[in-house]
């Protein structure tokens, strides 16, 4: 597996995440031989989040890889917090405990990566600085990132926080690239043009900030996805035919799509396949003509200006 520095930091990751949030799904059994694959392949970056499966999805997974000290070391761990019950929060006091029930889970003493999960209105900056500069001093958390910010919010918290914030996790996908289209079509009349997150691709690019896609199969938010879907004959034709070029699957084409993007992307899988994740890693493999890069753009019904 091809591998990337996450952000700033001289963390090295494999181009391809192993999201954890429908681990549930799998019984024992299927979970241990789920993620011993993805370890097999490469994959050994897993992405959870605290309110997957109520905390469950954590729990699941230590037991899946047997969680030791000598296996902890074999793998790079990132989950999420800041999300509540009909709220979102980046308290000191909701961050810190959160942390605390999140290695619980992991039976860990660390985690690689912290990401605040969703934008909290009420944040206080200062606050989130404090709880970051307890979590990097007693070793609970080795690096910091963020998710579903735009480069305001960031901003704000690098203006306190000492660390530097490493990822963000975006929703992105061949289908869901308002962050790209925006860019193509500055100063263009059309709704393409319309810049929905203070221009985040660029941001992250400036400041070595690794995009994270999330969904990268998805259309719509969580409405299914677009591969094999008749909703999208064209695009299917068209990522069908360059996944025959390459002899590999739709699957590994759409993932390779995000990859080839200069932004040095880490594309999150959601899949609990192991076929299906095998073949997203084999994406690490394929790098896209600029040609058929944006022949798949244009097919999924992005116009060029």
């Amino acid at each position: 597996m091809r591998k990337i520095k996450l952000g700033t930091s001289t963390l090295e990751v494999p181009v391809v995440a192993v999201g954890c949030m429908r681990i549930k799904s799998l019984d024992k059994r299927e979970a241990e031989r789920f993620v011993q694959a993805a370890l097999e392949e490469g994959a050994n970056f897993f992405d959870h989040a605290d309110i997957y499966g109520g905390g469950i999805c954590e729990e699941i997974f230590a037991d899946a890889i047997q969680m030791n000290a000598s296996v902890r070391e074999s793998m790079i761990l990132q989950s999420k917090c800041g999300i509540r019950k009909g709220m979102f929060d980046f308290s000191k006091e909701h961050i810190l405990s959160s942390v605390d029930g999140i290695l619980k889970r992991l039976r860990t003493d660390y985690l690689d990566v912290l990401l605040l999960h969703r934008p909290d209105t009420l944040v206080e900056p200062e606050e989130v600085a404090d709880a970051f500069d307890r979590l990097a001093s007693s070793g609970k958390v080795r690096h910091f990132g963020v998710s579903n910010q735009n480069p305001m919010q960031i901003q704000l918290l690098q203006k306190y926080v000492t660390q530097p914030i490493v990822a963000n996790q975006l929703q992105l996908s061949i289908t869901n690239a308002t962050m790209i289209s925006s860019g193509i079509n500055v100063n263009m009349q059309n709704g393409s043009a319309v810049n929905r997150d203070g221009g985040v691709l660029d941001f992250c690019r400036l400041h070595d900030i690794t995009i994270q896609p999330w969904s990268p199969f998805q259309y719509g938010f969580f409405e299914g996805v677009f591969l094999g879907n008749d909703k999208f004959p064209e695009l299917n034709k068209q990522i069908d035919e360059i996944a025959a070029k390459h002899g590999v699957s739709n699957t590994t084409i759409a993932i390779a799509w995000l990859l080839r993007h200069p932004a040095r992307m880490q594309p999150v899988t959601g899949t609990m396949n192991i076929d299906r994740l095998k073949d997203c890693c084999k994406a690490s493999e394929v790098t896209l003509s600029r040609e058929d890069w944006y022949a798949i753009y244009r097919a999924a019904g992005n116009v060029l200006p």
